[in-house]
């Protein structure tokens, strides 16, 4: 069970990411593409740094 959430998080990180891109390419405002990307790396980055071993390892 502790390998499932930080693979909901870069699933959700990807679906952010084809959302940015999507944003980008219909012209959505500047602020709304800059929200998904950053959106994006923070999923990202939450999932990764969840599988780097810690102290409770």
């Amino acid at each position: 069970m502790s390998g499932v959430l930080p693979t909901l998080l870069l699933i959700f990180a990807g679906v952010l990411v084809g959302g940015t891109l999507s944003l980008h390419r219909q012209g959505a405002p500047r602020g709304a593409v800059v929200v998904t990307a950053l959106l994006a790396v923070l999923a990202t980055v939450a999932g990764v740094l969840w599988l780097l071993p810690g102290e409770g390892s």
